[in-house]
């Protein structure tokens, strides 16, 4: 399945302009890919279909096989931290320095000071800047604030790094940097790339893969492509073979860079090892707090009783008719009820009067004397006998002690 699939895309504008006519392409996971076209040619409104600020008029926007173009508002800025974005004009903050400007990425997300001190340096000495990290966005060149708008969309380990127009604002020499540096993490770090250039020798010089919008119109899709001159109205890429200047990175910066790429995709390992691990544990955990409790072999047996006990209905006469056969439920005619009612009201006052009637005859229950002890006396008709019983006894207690 393609990382990033558009199935038939449309975008028209409240103001009526169609940015994009039914537009389908996929990229696949790891692949760097270049948009290209005239100004207006719908390249921006295909990077903001995929940040989700604009959505689709009709068809599908799929990143990572989940349609993007249905997702609710709310889930949009988890959807954003995954996308790392690097804009033609820097967007730094200026009263921040280097390595507050890539740190403040990772602290809108809510990530922890230990990881942010850890990580923030290391992506820096990716970009070749570790040693600016106090420096203002005042001080640096035009080409370092790119790379520090690169640090600051990589820190927080995305999926796809969106570039619009990265090199618009840089000389050749500073551009070819970007574009050598953008090309380094996705072949190092596997991180899919979508930018888009107008710079055709840049883009000959990379030699990568190559799609050219039209009129919102895709009208060309080359694994390794060329950038298509306006003037050339033959159906034919021309290729330019000019040399381009080498970057003018020191060779230790570069090899700085490698090695602290290598870290952080150790550190990122690691992590994902240890989420991985501790998800583990808490389902065993809870696993075996099922299994222990018998809950299973319960869920089963109740399962198969539900199965074979008859339904609701056949359940309900069956009761009715145990009950009726016992003598305790029987069944009342309705116009029968008003001399049961009357029938139970009489009986019921006869108990109370016959009740009465006993109470007066009945000694109270207080404490009376039966052979010098005093006893509790009851209401209870068998209570004379045990009375009589307890006499008994103790004479025949008496009698043996006289005999001995």
């Amino acid at each position: 399945m393609a990382f990033i699939d558009f199935r038939d895309v449309t975008k028209v504008y409240p103001t009526g302009t169609k940015a994009l006519d039914n537009v389908s392409f996929s990229i696949e996971e790891g692949e760097f890919v270049f948009f290209i076209g005239e100004s207006g040619a719908g390249k921006s409104t295909i990077f903001k279909l995929l940040t989700c600020e604009e959505r689709p008029t009709s068809g599908e926007v799929l990143l990572d096989n989940f349609d993007i173009g249905q997702i609710k508002d709310r889930h949009i800025p988890f959807l954003r931290r995954k996308i790392g974005m690097v804009f033609q004009d820097f967007r730094l903050i200026e009263s921040l320095t280097v390595g507050e400007n890539v740190a403040f990425a990772m602290e809108i997300i809510g990530e922890p000071k230990r990881k942010i001190r850890q990580r923030v340096p290391l992506v820096l000495a990716v970009v070749g800047l570790r040693n600016k990290i106090n420096d203002y966005p005042s001080e640096l060149s035009g080409g370092e604030q790119q790379r520090v708008c690169i640090a600051r969309a990589l820190v927080n380990r995305p999926h796809l790094i969106i570039a619009d127009e990265p090199t618009g604002d840089l000389d050749p020499v500073n551009g070819e940097s970007i574009m050598a540096l953008l090309d380094r993490i996705n072949r190092n770090n596997g991180t899919t790339i979508v930018t888009c250039s107008h710079d055709s020798r840049l883009i000959n010089r990379m030699n990568k893969r190559v799609l050219e919008i039209r009129d919102g119109v895709l009208i060309r899709d080359d694994a390794r492509g060329q950038y298509f001159k306006r003037d050339e109205r033959a159906d034919r890429y021309v290729h330019d073979h000019e040399a381009v200047s080498a970057s003018e990175w020191p060779e230790e910066e570069w090899a700085e860079g490698d090695h602290a790429m290598e870290l952080l995709k150790r550190v990122d390992q690691q992590e994902r090892e240890e989420r991985l691990k501790k998800l583990d544990s808490k389902l065993s955990r809870h696993n075996e707090s099922l299994q222990s409790e018998g809950f299973f072999e319960e869920l089963r047996k109740n399962q198969a009783e539900r199965r074979n006990r008859p339904g609701t209905k056949e359940r309900r006469e069956q009761l009715k008719k145990r009950l009726e056969e016992t003598g305790v439920h029987k069944r009342l005619e309705a116009e029968t009820l008003p001399h049961d009612a009357r029938s139970l009201r009489e009986a019921s006052q006869n108990e109370n009067a016959s009740a009465e009637s006993v109470e007066a005859h009945e000694p109270s229950p207080e404490r009376t004397t039966v052979n010098n002890v005093r006893v509790r006396t009851s209401t209870s008709p068998h209570f004379p006998n045990v009375i009589r019983k307890r006499s008994e006894l103790r004479k025949m207690d008496e009698s043996q002690g006289d005999r001995t």
